[in-house]
């Protein structure tokens, strides 16, 4: 786990108010499959070691340690993307987040994490979740919808040559203390339809710009988009979201240098037969427009323009270790950011 420098409140030159840090995690979990690939362990085995990460990367970030008179700086949260959950996994992960007993079978609202999401297949629990979990001490949720990724984009949907159903799931949230409103948002793109994962962006464009507008106050909303694109950056799903201008790879804002851990997030569960499939498919995108601060990582911060977001680091964390059993076929990514 990464902890952020010391610093002082920062202030941006066309605002009064002090940052605070945010650690953005996107992680495809892989689902709970009756008939899993040789060396994938069923959910059971796995799903400890997936919650004792998760726990980890956001231990402190959950609003439980965060004091009364807490100033925005001091108030540092996480928000956790996931794609491939079903049903119950999701309970699984809500009852141990929230320290609830596993008996409890229905899903969590609280009292630490709360999610927003649905299975794609019925909008209600058949299928895979994309969801959004959010701490409930530091963030008000002011509105959630869920996109499905295809010509009907209102209700469950096959779109183009996709092999599957796929959505976009979208989320408003309000920090507590500062007031400020962040647009947070997951998703997992098809794995065989390229026309497919082509015109998904176009609509998660499209419904990120039309919520942020619907949701801005001031300034623009500033956005995050965590997920599975099922693209290296030379394909399409990739290209399409770069050249928008809207959303900016937060990877590209972390110089080499200071970028941790590992650089492929799909590594599948046999290294040598899937090694044409391995490769970076797992994003966070932060936009909008040039919302993304230009800045020297150095002890002196020097942020101009109408910026938002200062990115402090980017980490692709390991899905397997000594005793050999993989969290899941991709890798956790983690970012940390401060919002102006």
């Amino acid at each position: 786990m990464q902890f952020w420098p010391l610093q002082l409140p920062f202030f941006s030159s066309n605002s009064s108010r002090p940052a605070f840090h945010l650690r953005i995690l996107t992680f495809n979990i892989r689902y709970a499959t009756g008939s899993p690939f040789t060396n994938e362990k069923p959910w059971a085995e796995r799903f400890p070691r997936v919650l004792n990460q998760i726990q980890h990367e956001t231990r402190f970030l959950d609003g439980t340690s965060i004091p009364a008179d807490s100033s925005p700086q001091h108030s540092a949260a996480s928000i956790i993307c996931l794609q491939e959950v079903l049903h119950n996994q999701l309970v699984d992960l809500l009852n141990s987040l929230n320290e609830l007993p596993s008996s409890n079978d229905k899903l969590a609202d609280g009292p630490i994490w709360a999610h927003v999401g649905v299975g794609r297949d019925d909008g209600h629990q058949k299928g895979e979740y994309s969801p959004i979990l959010y701490p409930v001490a530091v963030f008000n949720l002011l509105h959630t919808e869920t996109i499905w990724l295809s010509p009907t984009p209102e209700k469950p949907s096959l779109g183009w040559d996709a092999g599957s159903i796929r959505l976009l799931t979208i989320a408003v949230l309000e920090h507590k203390v500062s007031g400020r409103r962040i647009l947070a948002s997951t998703t997992h793109l098809d794995n065989e339809g390229s026309k497919s994962r082509e015109n998904s962006v176009t609509i998660i464009l499209e419904s990120l710009k039309r919520v942020g507008r619907d949701w801005s106050t001031e300034d623009e909303l500033p956005v995050v988009l965590a997920g599975d694109f099922n693209s290296f950056p030379t394909q399409e799903a990739y290209l399409g979201m770069a050249a928008s201008d809207y959303m900016y790879d937060l990877r590209d804002s972390v110089p080499a240098s200071r970028r941790y851990g590992e650089e492929i997030t799909f590594t599948g569960f046999q290294k040598e037969k899937w090694s044409d499939e391995q490769g970076r498919i797992d994003f966070i995108w932060l936009g909008p427009g040039d919302a993304v601060c230009k800045h020297n990582h150095g002890v002196k911060e020097e942020v101009e323009g109408n910026c938002q977001w200062i990115v402090d680091g980017y980490t692709v964390l390991s899905n397997v270790f000594d005793d050999g059993v993989y969290l899941s076929d991709h890798r956790c990514v983690v970012g940390d950011v401060r919002l102006l």
